[in-house]
């Protein structure tokens, strides 16, 4: 079973933010919220400068299952961490603990009122039955259903980010650094977040959470 991952080669990306407006306008995500987007560090130094597209990574270990009190996350067959939204109370716990800002609320009214956590799905919809409506108006759509992968990596115009099987994508970006190497390009070959997400690339697969477990789903 594959290990779905992403990776985002910052020597690559050219900070165009394809991938958050395919996300938005493929998903339909509410406005005030972004599943994913492009952070710049060192913004405006020649030679230092570099663009990193950022989302749910959904990790190994990940931190927002461990600190919600109501268990609303599950990790699937393919090592997707997702919620569900009928459990969740918007306590904002998981947004405090992730590393990459990915949990989001979306805030109504004059204050700022919490609803439920919102976040990046891999493209795989949630505890419904998948291509429902339900589904799609509460998650998005569910193209790994559909046998794709998620937009924001098939839109990137340079191939910066790379979402799929963790084997696949990992010995993509090897095979980048070589030749980069070889060129005499030296940049780093640890990959943005990939540790923090996922631990030493050679770590065992994460174990999904048992049928029993997720709402509306067949044991």
């Amino acid at each position: 079973m594959a290990r779905m991952k992403f990776i985002c080669d910052t020597e690559r990306c050219i900070e165009c933010n394809g991938c958050v407006t395919a996300c938005k306008n493929d998903n339909e995500v509410p406005w005030g919220v972004n599943r994913r987007r492009v952070v710049t560090v060192n913004d405006g130094i020649i030679g230092k400068e570099k663009s990193i597209s950022v989302a749910c990574m959904h990790c190994s270990d990940a931190p927002c299952m461990a600190v919600c009190p109501v268990d609303c996350f599950y990790r699937t067959d393919e090592g997707v961490v997702l919620h569900d939204k009928d459990i969740c109370i918007g306590c904002g716990y998981c947004s405090f603990a992730c590393p990459f800002g990915a949990p989001q609320f979306l805030s109504s009214g004059a204050f700022g009122v919490r609803s439920k956590m919102d976040k990046c799905t891999f493209c795989s919809g949630g505890p419904e039955a998948n291509g429902s409506v339900a589904e799609f108006e509460k998650y998005g759509r569910n193209r790994l259903a559909e046998g794709k992968l998620p937009l924001c990596a098939e839109m990137c115009s340079t191939k910066a980010l790379i979402g799929g099987d963790g084997e696949v994508i990992s010995s993509i970006y090897a095979k980048r650094v070589s030749v980069r190497e070889a060129n005499g390009k030296y940049p780093s070959k640890e990959v943005f977040g990939w540790s923090t997400a996922y631990g030493p690339m050679d770590a065992p697969a994460p174990k999904p959470t048992p049928a029993a477990k997720i709402p509306g789903a067949k044991s």
